[in-house]
């Protein structure tokens, strides 16, 4: 059972592990935060999940994830927000919306794994890229820290809101409602050096997917 818990509301929490896979999932980012000397540090972040656990990569050079990745305890937070929740009041609007948190420690991936791990993170955002383009060199991949997230019992938190606001508790004309909310992908539009005469699958197939409905 998760040492982590709600205190309001506890019945949107949740500590099954389909409900957090199927977050992380859905959402290409988060945000990773620490301490570091004393002062909370927050960075924004693409992530993976792979099995039971989160990859995630950045600079070599960035003190703070190598601040990390040498064992400080760490929280990776996720959002996804469905829909705007408007009430009879500002009071009583919300968002209907899917999160999680993710405690633990990261560790760095070992030489013969990063290779495949960022690929994997490639897949997970923009799925048959790898393919189209050269492998990363020795010189890029020595800029780059890879590290993992392990999934474990008890220390995560799942929460979801769903549905409308509370009913008015008295009689009123103004408009109340849900408003959903949806991630789109627009044209894909070529950089001035690209040179290709035609989209890649994986551009193509990545904006199809995300057309509105």
């Amino acid at each position: 059972m998760s040492h982590l818990a709600l205190h309001r509301h506890k019945e949107r929490g949740s500590t099954e592990r389909a409900v957090l896979d199927a977050i992380l999932d859905d959402v290409l980012a988060g945000t990773l935060s620490t301490v570091v000397d004393g002062r909370p540090w927050v960075v924004p972040m693409l992530f993976a999940r792979q099995g039971d656990r989160i990859l995630l990569h950045g600079s070599t050079g960035a003190g703070a994830l190598r601040h990390v990745a040498a064992g400080a305890p760490a929280a990776l937070a996720v959002i996804a927000v469905d829909a705007l929740v408007v009430g009879h009041t500002t009071f009583d609007s919300s968002a209907n919306y899917r999160s999680a948190v993710v405690h633990g420690h990261l560790s760095p991936l070992p030489d013969d794994e990063r290779a495949a791990a960022l690929d994997t993170l490639s897949e997970r955002i923009l799925p048959g890229r790898t393919t189209e383009v050269r492998p990363m060199t020795r010189q890029e991949m020595a800029k780059t820290l890879v590290m993992s997230l392990p999934i474990t019992e008890g220390a995560f938190l799942a929460k979801t809101r769903t549905g409308t606001a509370s009913p008015p508790d008295q009689e009123t004309d103004a408009w109340h409602g849900v408003v959903e909310l949806r991630t789109v992908a627009l044209a894909p539009q070529a950089a001035p050096t690209s040179v290709a005469a035609e989209v890649p699958a994986s551009v193509r197939d990545f904006a199809g997917a995300r057309v509105l409905a």
